[in-house]
C-alpha cells in the first residue's frame, strides 16, 4: 500500500511561485530607461532641462535653487483659496544667507498638459517667467524664444 503524500511545508518567507509555476519577474525596465523613473523623478528632469538652457545664458542661475513642489500650499493662516487659477510657479527672494528659489508645481502643471512634449514646453515656461520675475526682466529677454509655439 502506498504512503499517503503530504504536502510540503511552506518555506518561511514570501512565495516566489504562484501555483502555476510563474512567479514574480524582474523589473518593466532597467533603471537607467525613463520608464523606470517616476512621474516625480520625469518632472524633475524637465525642470533641470530648462535650467539648464538657460544657464548657458544666464550663468547667475547657479546661484538660484530650482525646486519642485508637488502642489502650492497656503501660507499663512486665515488664507483661503480665492478665484484665481492655481499657480504654476512662484518665486522667494534671497534673504539671511539662503539664495533665491524658484519653485514649479508639479500637480498643477501636470493637469493642465496632456504629453511629455506639451509638458517640457509648459515647465520652460514656467522656469522662464519665474526667473525673470528674479532678475527684474521680461521673459523675452531671458529666452528670445519664449512665447513661440514650441510644437
Amino acid at each position: 500500500m502506498d504512503k499517503p503524500v503530504t504536502p510540503r511545508a511552506a518555506a518561511p518567507g514570501p512565495r516566489r511561485r504562484d501555483r502555476h509555476g510563474r512567479g514574480m519577474r524582474g523589473p518593466i525596465a532597467p533603471p537607467q530607461v525613463p520608464l523606470a523613473a517616476s512621474r516625480a523623478e520625469a518632472f524633475a528632469d524637465l525642470v533641470q532641462d530648462s535650467v539648464e538652457r538657460l544657464e548657458r545664458r544666464w550663468p547667475q542661475l547657479a546661484d538660484i535653487d530650482f525646486l519642485v513642489l508637488e502642489v502650492p500650499r497656503l501660507d499663512g493662516p486665515g488664507q483661503a483659496w480665492n478665484d484665481e487659477a492655481v499657480p504654476l510657479g512662484g518665486t522667494v527672494s534671497a534673504r539671511e544667507g539662503r539664495p533665491a528659489r524658484v519653485v514649479v508645481y508639479r500637480r498643477p502643471v501636470e493637469i493642465r498638459t496632456k504629453g511629455r512634449d506639451e509638458r517640457a514646453a509648459l515647465v520652460h515656461e514656467v522656469v522662464v517667467e519665474q526667473v525673470a520675475e528674479l532678475l527684474g526682466l521680461t521673459p523675452e529677454t531671458v529666452d528670445p524664444r519664449y512665447g513661440e509655439d514650441q510644437g
